[in-house]
């Protein structure tokens, strides 16, 4: 944190005429030397009401940076926890392609997008920059728009012919293909006259420039009679020289149902012309995907091997923000306390340290609030604590495993711990994750994780309001 001249001088045009020149020369000089940052590790999941970061520092310095962490995560910490859902509905074998880019608030947002729903467990993004930025793979698909620009196989130009793979006489594609063609439909009792011409020159077009990396867009007209029958000609002629096609999309109808019969269709080609790998060609869909879609591809069972999310991912319409605050809790070795009506909005005073405690199967089970100078508890200790929302009561607990959360990330005005890649937080997380118990973890109806507070802690509490009223 520094105060550049002209920062300086832009806030001393915007501030009221009466702000003393003392202020201006002050912020001049602003640095973050005395201020120090602990915080959970990035990726870790985290619960409400539980300070996953905690900033100290003279009173002005951490004023000032409340707006900036909050804006960092917020919005991060808001699509982390959608993509995991999507993730946890999806299963561990499905792909996730990250593909908001169209849809998302704006470019800052889109990268940030494409950046934790990457922690959240997707697989890739369509979003190039954020590749070039963040080392996320990147992968994307063929369009409509490529499609529909042709109108037949004659516009294939120039005639270009493709070597094998393993070398040899260059061959006719178009030729080729549109040999195959005819025993496609011959095979699948569909008219070879019903497939779009200009759908086969697209695809002839696409695998000549991509042999390795040849892929099928099959709704841009009829599935059924030309998508799937131009797409299995075109493979199975990049297959007689020896190449392999990658996979197809569907992005409109019952996309499970689809995949089923999609596959059938893969499978009968593979075996009637003895080419195995064509029985198990990767099936991506899209098409405004959303958490209910998710549960209706596992409810009605399909043949999916890729799901590519954009909207309902970026934007978040199940909860568009998250609320995370940044509240004053401890002035000059005097703990503080916001007091209101609302005991969700209360805050927990003093400064604290953080423990997670686990139980004999390794779950969490609950996360425990501290004074920092506490003694720390021990596993097989009996705690005697409070759990919020339940005041009035304790409860015993002795757990298995205690973990103490935060770890220092800031002091003397430098960062003091290694930062982990992206790739190290993605693991983080989902490491994480598979920690919480299955009742938990589940998205419909979890079990309630408890957070509970130390008696020291809940005494501290009790006695502040009580002098407050």
């Amino acid at each position: 944190l520094s105060s550049a001249p002209a920062d300086v001088a832009y806030l001393r045009s915007v501030l009221p005429s009466t702000t003393e020149d003392a202020f201006f020369d002050y912020l001049a000089t602003l640095d973050t030397s005395e201020v120090t940052v602990s915080a959970v590790p990035e990726g870790s999941v985290i619960f409400a009401r539980v300070p996953f970061l905690q900033v100290k520092g003279p009173l002005l310095v951490v004023q000032l940076l409340e707006t900036m962490l909050l804006c960092l995560v917020n919005y991060a910490s808001l699509v982390a926890t959608n993509a995991t859902r999507f993730r946890l509905l999806a299963g561990p074998n499905v792909k996730l392609m990250e593909m908001g880019l169209r849809r998302a608030q704006g470019p800052d947002g889109a990268l940030s997008a494409s950046k934790y729903s990457y922690i959240g467990g997707f697989d890739c993004t369509s979003n190039i920059l954020a590749g070039k930025l963040y080392g996320i793979p990147v992968r994307g698909t063929i369009a409509h728009s490529f499609i529909m620009s042709f109108t037949s196989l004659e516009e294939v130009q120039p005639r270009v012919s493709l070597l094998p793979l393993a070398g040899g006489k260059p061959v006719d594609l178009p030729a080729l293909a549109e040999s195959w063609l005819q025993r496609v439909c011959e095979l699948l009792q569909t008219p070879p006259e019903k497939a779009n011409r200009g759908e086969l020159g697209a695809f002839v077009s696409y695998a000549i420039t991509f042999p390795c990396d040849f892929q099928g867009l099959l709704d841009t007209y009829c599935i059924r009679r030309s998508g799937l029958p131009n797409f299995c000609a075109v493979a199975l002629a990049l297959h007689q020289l020896g190449y392999r096609a990658i996979g197809v999309r569907l992005d409109s109808g019952d996309l499970a149902q689809q995949s089923k019969e999609i596959r059938r269709v893969l499978r009968a080609c593979g075996a009637h012309f003895q080419v195995p790998w064509f029985e198990t060609i990767p099936i991506a869909v899209s098409n405004d995907i959303s958490e209910q879609s998710l549960e209706e591809f596992s409810r009605e069972g399909s043949e999916i091997n890729m799901i590519g999310v954009g909207t309902n991912l970026v934007t978040c319409p199940l909860q568009p923000s998250l609320g995370c605050v940044y509240k004053l809790v401890e002035v000059n070795g005097s703990p503080c306390l916001k007091l209101t009506e609302d005991e969700e909005k209360m805050t927990i005073p003093g400064t604290k340290t953080i423990y997670r405690l686990y139980d004999a199967a390794g779950h969490p089970f609950m996360d425990l609030m501290a004074l920092e100078d506490e003694p720390s508890p021990s596993a097989g200790q009996e705690l005697v604590v409070h759990v919020l929302g339940q005041l009035g009561e304790t409860s015993k607990v002795v757990p298995t495993n205690v973990e103490a959360l935060h770890r220092m990330y800031f002091r003397d005005g430098q960062v003091c711990e290694p930062l982990p890649s992206l790739s190290e937080v993605r693991s983080h997380a989902q490491v994480s994750l598979s920690l919480l118990s299955p009742a938990h973890r589940q998205l419909h109806e979890p079990q309630p994780y408890l957070v509970a507070m130390t008696e020291r802690l809940h005494h501290l509490l009790a006695e502040l309001r009580q002098a407050s009223q």
